[in-house]
């Protein structure tokens, strides 16, 4: 098939160089977001996949919206059998879904129906789940409601942190497209409707919502803080200044710290919460870079008995 892949970050790679190896596809085009601003410069820079993309010789296109009449045109002209979807980040219109005679698919990291939306990797790990997956549909305009093609399982690990398993999803993803567009390519691959029960919701988690309340239990403290790794970041406050926090080890036979008490030895830092002690892994303050806990606390002269709030 003809297919114009969509994606934007480093984690739609995977399954656009899938894609490219495939001897059944060719890859005629890309859709990606405009050139961003990023890193201290604040300099303009292309997607990773439409970094990928321009290394491999494809054309790119970058809407400022995906309804502009000119991106539609362009798609028309080229004529996509399917459209595969990795995290592409802008909502399609109808007059774009129409387009390819197979339809947009996505590959979207859960196991459908459960979390629908932008940070279903994220909403997993801070939910305790044991298992998670992703899974191909085709798009339709609901959120993420459209019937199923496949599924791969992926299990949820103690310490995984959401970027650990979205980088396992990732890969495990690309080959679950790539069957995916070969069973739409032989007609053997129908989709299914999702099942009513099990929806769930996971809307984009804002920097609000990855601060640390020291009052909660340990075990939603360190799901909270592996869920926001490497993005948003989980934080919490110290002296007045924000403290970026990476994850944390709950250390069950300390129950004597009140809820962000701190206990400062030579090599390790704990904190009190709601139910036992957890012990700070790496931490960045400010304008600073990450660093052990134990340095960050020689440094800044953290006392026993201080706080985080």
């Amino acid at each position: 098939m003809r297919l114009v892949f969509a994606g934007t970050p480093e984690v739609a790679v995977p399954a656009l160089d899938a894609l490219l190896a495939s001897a059944r596809h060719e890859v005629v085009a890309v859709v990606t977001r405009p050139d961003a601003t990023a890193g201290r410069g604040r300099k303009l820079l292309a997607s990773p996949v439409a970094q990928r993309a321009e290394e491999a010789g494809i054309e790119v296109l970058k809407p400022a919206r995906p309804r502009d009449e000119d991106f539609l045109a362009r798609l028309r002209e080229i004529a996509p059998d399917c459209c595969p979807v990795v995290a592409y980040g802008a909502l399609l219109p109808v007059s774009a879904l129409e387009v390819p005679a197979h339809g947009w698919v996505n590959l979207h990291f859960s196991l459908l129906p459960a979390w629908r939306g932008a940070a279903p990797v994220q909403h997993a790990v801070m939910a305790g789940d044991e298992v998670t997956g992703a899974s191909t549909f085709l798009i339709e305009k609901g959120l993420d409601s459209g019937p199923v093609y496949g599924i791969v399982t992926e299990e949820i690990r103690p310490a995984d942190t959401s970027g650990d398993l979205l980088t396992r999803l990732s890969h495990s993803g690309a080959a679950l497209l790539s069957a995916t567009m070969d069973g739409i390519d032989s007609g053997d691959l129908v989709a299914r409707p999702q099942p009513a029960d099990g929806v769930t919701v996971a809307p984009k988690i804002t920097v609000e919502d990855a601060e640390v309340d020291w009052t909660a239990p340990a075990l939603r403290i360190d799901r909270l803080i592996r869920g926001c790794t490497p993005a948003p970041g989980a934080w919490t406050r110290t002296g007045g200044e924000r403290l970026k926090l990476g994850p944390v080890r709950p250390v069950p036979d300390r129950t004597d710290l009140a809820p962000g008490e701190l206990d400062v030895t030579k090599n390790a830092v704990f904190a009190g919460t709601g139910s036992h002690a957890v012990r700070l892994g790496e931490v960045q303050p400010q304008g600073k870079r990450l660093m052990a806990a134990a340095d960050w606390a020689r440094g800044a002269r953290v006392a026993a008995g201080e706080r985080l709030a």
